[in-house]
């Protein structure tokens, strides 16, 4: 059974323990295919799909794989599903699937997914392994959507340009330009531009933990003042 509630599996995969900007895992193709949100989304929904089916389906087996062949099975599982979502891809949404390109592929190896399977989902029943791979693929997909929307504003002064290649024809009017005439700024949309990105949002979440931790701790102070007025004198001053 799960030590952990589901509020703080949610809490976990959205900020705490996010894979992208706390474990930095699944870095390669976050930099790699950010330079646009639809891209972002793209591969965020892709790799979503693949980590709620593997913990779903290493939850369902984890009681009967030696831990002998556990890791070689769990890496199966993954391959499969990235098959069938691959497929898909190409099915439905061929235009993107060829601008991703070999990183659709390459969420067989993403650490993110089998760090789920070895960490999580082997340990926890089907529920909680569900929740748990949902909320750390859409932690990760929210950090591809900041990071491709900031890229593609400072690198094309466009928003939501070709979202038309993920949702169909109800999209192709969706995009937003921002900045009229502009040239582009082509080292937003290059792999430099990225790390630069990636490195503010990290900065950006450690401040946030920091300003959180310093209430908490003033909080935690005041408490005790307060507690230790109320037992010496018997009344709040």
């Amino acid at each position: 059974m799960s030590t952990k509630g589901y509020i703080e599996i949610t809490n976990d995969g959205l900020w705490h323990n996010n894979p992208a900007l706390v474990q930095l895992l699944g870095l390669c193709p976050l930099l790699a295919v950010t330079a646009s949100v639809v891209n972002a989304l793209g591969l965020g929904i892709a790799t979503t799909l693949v980590l709620v089916g593997s913990n779903l389906s290493v939850s369902l087996v984890r009681n009967f794989v030696p831990d002998t062949v556990r890791l070689p099975a769990f890496v199966m599982i993954i391959a499969a599903l990235v098959t069938c979502v691959e497929l898909l891809s190409q099915a439905f949404t061929y235009d993107l699937y060829l601008s991703l390109g070999i990183f659709i592929p390459l969420i067989v190896t993403n650490c993110a997914i089998l760090g789920r399977a070895e960490a999580f989902a082997r340990k926890n029943a089907i529920l909680p392994s569900i929740l748990d791979g949902f909320m750390m693929g859409l932690g990760f997909t929210s950090v591809l959507l900041i990071l491709g929307a900031m890229r593609e504003i400072i690198g094309q002064g466009t928003l939501f340009a070709d979202m038309h290649l993920l949702l169909g024809a109800i999209a192709s009017e969706w995009k937003i330009i921002l900045i009229q005439d502009y040239g582009g700024f082509l080292f937003a949309i290059l792999p430099p531009g990225a790390f630069i990105g990636m490195g503010l949002l990290i900065a950006v979440k450690s401040i946030i933990d920091n300003q959180i931790s310093l209430r908490k701790k003033a909080h935690k102070e005041i408490s005790i003042t307060v507690n230790k007025r109320v037992r010496v004198t018997g009344k709040i001053e």
